[in-house]
């Protein structure tokens, strides 16, 4: 899958396939492209697994009785920028570790631990779906929070790994992997859907769905064991297990200043402390566009799921499944992870603007625009502002599509951008320094989103 040739000036020319030397293997029946793409999906499942069960976490948060109206309406309400919260703040935490250990603890060991962690969450959270907790309601609550927060720092440690094993391929493998991540949020969007609409009880429903889960994160431990036995895949590990190591820099080199993305520096590299790599060169290359990527995903999860999640249909009142039932689920969960995806897949063809393009940052910086459009759209319950400009149906749906494209084009060429503009040689270090702009993005959106959704 090869973006389209374009002409740009030098400074703004997107970052492409890396160029043709030697006799490089092909990627035979694109099959690295194929285990990218899955590692994508299911780097993001367990997020989008939570917060798309969300008739679940009612259901189970009303005490699942009888009584459901006296069931704390706090939990309910603001369940969302609860586990946005419990997901971000151990992200942060994760990935600064990660980073300390991205030379110390090899990838695939990171890699792998952290995957069977989401495993054994999962299948916890799993079995919970066929027990009453009516009785203790307030601990099932916490349990969850503290399931959320093991399985966003295992989460964290996985995206941040693979994104940076990924940034010693060509771009076209970052894309993918990229690219997954938004169809996992689709694929858990459409397997919600059609559990609500096959099974006739909640928990039959869920216990479905979280099946579904686990059986994909077996399938992501599968695929992660087969990438290294692909020749192309061999090629590429090889190539930068026989680079040098960034142990130290000299002080004041302008690490990679003239290096070509993705290529090796011609900055002296002295041979020292190893495992850590130097960070100041790697924030002084990437400061602008991970700037971007902050706050990209700071808008997002202001609005999804907190905000996007509770504009109700104005036809409520009608009592039809569409603006009962399926509005949510559709118009907030799948379409966001649909349109998130397509803007994700529209970057193997189309990069631009480019790294260097001032016009990036401000196309970011225009998706505010997005947060008083929800604000006034049908949410519901409102205590503070009554005003709903936009009482169509039709609004959030546009609304959610334009946030969704515009979180997943721009997101994309930030963070694939990020690991190709330093030296080789740092390109792991940087996709993980690259996450953390994205994951301190969310800690900070999510914290917003909480005041927010109390002040509407």
């Amino acid at each position: 899958m090869q973006p389209a040739a374009s002409t740009f000036p030098p400074d703004d020319e997107p970052l492409l396939e890396e160029p043709p030397g030697g006799r490089k293997p092909g990627d035979h029946s694109n099959g690295a492209y194929v285990i990218f793409f899955l590692l994508g999906i299911g780097s993001l499942l367990p997020w989008n697994f939570f917060i798309t069960a969300k008739h679940y976490w009612v259901y189970k948060l009303q005490n699942c009785s009888e009584q459901a109206g006296q069931a704390p309406s706090d939990l309910r309400d603001y369940f969302e920028s609860y586990i946005s919260i419990a997901s971000t703040v151990p992200s942060v935490l994760c990935l600064v570790g990660n980073f300390l250990l991205v030379n110390k603890v090899p990838a695939s060991v990171r890699i792998l631990a952290s995957l069977f962690v989401m495993l054994s969450v999962f299948l916890v959270i799993t079995v919970l779906v066929k027990v009453d907790t009516s009785a203790w309601t307030p601990l099932f609550f916490g349990l969850t929070l503290a399931c959320v927060v093991v399985v966003s720092g295992a989460s964290t440690v996985f995206t941040s790994s693979i994104l940076g094993l990924s940034s010693r391929f060509p771009m076209r493998n970052s894309q993918a992997l990229i690219s997954g991540q938004a169809m996992g949020g689709t694929l858990s969007a459409i397997a919600s859907l059609v559990d609500l609409v096959a099974a006739a009880d909640v928990t039959d429903s869920a216990l479905a769905y979280f099946l579904t889960a686990d059986i994909f994160i077996v399938v992501c431990i599968m695929v992660y064991l087969l990438l290294p036995r692909l020749q192309y895949s061999r090629y590429y590990l090889r190539s930068h297990q026989e680079s040098p190591s960034p142990a130290t820099v000299l002080p004041g080199d302008p690490v990679g200043d003239e290096a070509e993305p993705g290529g090796t520096t011609s900055s002296v590299l002295l041979p020292g402390r190893p495992g850590v790599p130097p960070l100041r060169p790697i924030l002084r290359k990437t400061a602008a566009l991970g700037s971007c990527l902050f706050y990209v995903f700071f808008v997002s999860i202001i609005i999804f799921p907190s905000l996007s999640s509770n504009i109700e249909s104005v036809h409520k009142t009608s009592g039809s499944p569409w603006s009962t039932k399926y509005f949510v689920p559709l118009t907030s969960f799948l379409l966001y992870n649909f349109a998130d995806w397509c803007g994700r897949q529209i970057t193997a063809w189309i990069q631009a603007p480019g790294p260097n393009s001032k016009l990036l940052p401000a196309l970011v910086l225009l998706r505010t625009i997005f947060l008083p459009l929800f604000i006034l759209s049908n949410y519901q319950p409102r205590a503070h502002i009554q005003t709903v400009l936009f009482a169509r149906d039709a609004y959030p749906v546009a609304f959610t599509a334009l946030l969704g494209l515009s979180n997943g084009y721009l997101g994309t060429l930030a963070i694939v951008y990020g690991p190709k503009i330093v030296p080789k040689e740092l390109a792991e270090a940087a996709g993980v320094v690259m996450t953390l702009y994205l994951v301190l993005g969310l800690a900070l959106g999510s914290a917003c989103s909480v005041l927010i959704v109390h002040l509407i």
